[in-house]
């Protein structure tokens, strides 16, 4: 449409045609066709691999496209970057429906609800010591939410020494506490398999600890992209998301410490 006097420009980006949606589809559904061929049989294990792959090359591209709209310094406008914050918002909104389902089943155990565990933790379980590792990892934790809170004051300041650094120590202590956990899974005297409470507790703590891993991921990139000279004062959406998401891996963890290793042990 040809522009006139009147006319003025929405302030919305509309992204030019892309084959990221498609071939996510694509490999979205050999991943589930080769993780449902593993599962029968873990000789099958091609297509599962193929699929994976594929995931991980439309993440690549498509994040990367997404990057490149960010530092256009066009395409994300004040209501673009509105609209990207409700987005995470939502996703987080999400993500605590899925723990609050690991919660419930937890609790359900723990309290007798159905009387199918007349004590708890079931007799024959040694849990974990509260105050040793998990008390350790819950410090560690924390702290690695005060260098994301320490990053994001410096960027906002234009400091870039404190956002690189911030960020750098973040993900050394994301990796630590990630390293701790395998650790204490290996010094746990019980397996998966071996009751409700090995169930929940392995189910709950262990997504935690893959949202840990992609916090980690997703504060590496930021770091690569602040080492780059990526994000301004007024412009870094994408180190928002990664904090927002890292602070509710942080309060996840803190329900897990508090209900599973401490009241929960008790």
């Amino acid at each position: 449409m040809s522009a006139s006097p009147s006319h003025h420009d929405h302030p919305y980006h509309l992204v030019n045609p892309s084959p990221w949606p498609f071939a996510g589809s694509v490999a979205a559904f050999i991943l589930a066709y080769g993780a449902v061929q593993y599962f029968q049989d873990h000789a099958h294990r091609l297509w599962l691999l193929v699929g994976l792959g594929l995931v991980l090359l439309t993440m690549l591209g498509w994040w990367r496209d997404v990057v490149r709209e960010a530092n256009s310094g066009h395409d994300h406008t004040a209501e673009v970057q509105h609209g990207l914050r409700v987005g995470m918002a939502l996703f987080i909104a999400s993500e605590v429906m899925f723990f609050a389902a690991f919660f419930w089943a937890f609790f359900n155990a723990a309290l007798g609800v159905n009387q199918l565990v007349p004590e708890w933790p079931p007799a024959g379980i040694e849990p974990l010591h509260t105050w040793t590792l998990p008390f350790i990892n819950t410090l560690i934790l924390l702290s690695s939410g005060a260098t994301v809170n320490w990053a994001h004051h410096g960027l906002r300041e234009g400091n870039r020494t404190a956002l690189k650094g911030g960020l750098a120590l973040s993900v050394v202590l994301g990796a630590l506490f990630l390293s701790l956990q395998v650790y204490e899974y290996g010094q746990a005297t019980f397996g998966f398999q071996d009751g409700v409470y090995p169930s929940v507790f392995y189910m709950a703590t262990g997504f935690h600890g893959f949202h840990v891993f992609v916090g980690v991921c997703f504060l590496a990139v930021c770091l690569a992209r602040a080492v780059k000279g990526d994000f301004t004062p007024k412009q870094h959406v994408g180190f928002e998301a990664a904090a927002w998401y890292w602070h509710f891996v942080d309060v996840v963890w803190l329900f897990l410490f508090v209900w599973v290793y401490w009241w929960g042990n008790s």
